[in-house]
């Protein structure tokens, strides 16, 4: 079941991003959530691909696919290995896919939660940050697929990894259908990806609902409803701890971003 957690002060917020349990084996404080950040609390959870293609994706998707390796190739000729090649560097530059971006880190999905294209509309309607368990989602994974990750000591997988246990998008949606969905960690291909911590959950085609996967299938999923009159205070507080589109985006891009919200006027 899905909980929810309205976070209407810092102190609470805190207890968000500071959230880690005491490992007696390690002697250390560890865990395997990773953060989503949406800023509109009444966004559902979907995918690019979802939005775009809407019932016709399944059609659709291996056209987009097909069509963008070919006119990709020439600037990074790695995506012909694998579809999975394809759908992250894909993603990584805006194709529409079924892979849903989260981040290991709190504050990476804070960003996102409480940064809008329009700043007019900061104050306007609360936004939300998604937690999952990456165990939780793991033990739900078919037996070929936790017995790769088990070999290598992981619950995460790589691309190489899942191109060993399944080569194609068929594969996958047969394996998978609407009752598993797997975490992946992209290559580190440029600072943007490092950056913000990334991984990806790739959302079987037969899923049609995340969320009412994530509250039928798990127990450790949270939606953190952030009150809109403390998102400005977010903001300001995640720029003094170094975390804007300046270090979210590396290079003149995210500069004029941060530096255009910056000197926003309110």
């Amino acid at each position: 079941m899905i909980k929810t957690v309205r976070i209407h002060d810092m102190d609470t917020l805190f207890k968000m991003i500071s959230e880690q349990e005491y490992r007696e084996d390690l002697g250390r404080n560890r865990n395997l959530y990773v953060y989503r950040g949406v800023p509109n609390a009444e966004f559902a959870l979907t995918t690019s691909l979802m939005r775009n293609c809407k019932e016709k994706r399944r059609q659709l998707e291996p056209c987009i696919l097909r069509n963008f390796t070919k006119y990709a190739a020439l600037e990074e000729p790695t995506i012909e290995r694998s579809v999975w090649r394809q759908m992250i560097f894909g993603q990584h530059h805006g194709l529409p896919t079924r892979l849903l971006d989260w981040s290991f880190s709190p504050l990476i999905a804070l960003h996102f939660s409480v940064t809008e294209n329009d700043l007019e509309e900061m104050s306007t309607h609360d936004s939300i940050v998604w937690r999952i368990d990456i165990h939780e989602l793991h033990d739900l994974l078919p037996e070929k697929y936790q017995n790769v990750a088990k070999r290598d000591s992981t619950t995460v997988f790589s691309v190489d990894m899942l191109q060993e246990v399944c080569d194609s998008l068929e594969e996958y949606d047969e394996d998978m259908q609407d009752k598993a969905m797997l975490i992946i960690e992209p290559p580190s291909v440029d600072l943007r990806i490092v950056n913000q911590y990334s991984f990806f959950s790739v959302i079987p085609s037969q899923m049609e609902d995340i969320q009412g996967f994530l509250n039928k299938n798990t127990s450790l999923t949270t939606q953190y409803i952030i009150d809109k009159e403390l998102r400005w205070q977010i903001r300001d507080m995640l720029d003094h701890q170094n975390i804007s589109e300046r270090i979210v985006y590396p290079g003149l891009d995210g500069l004029s971003r941060w530096l255009g919200r910056h000197y926003f006027v309110k």
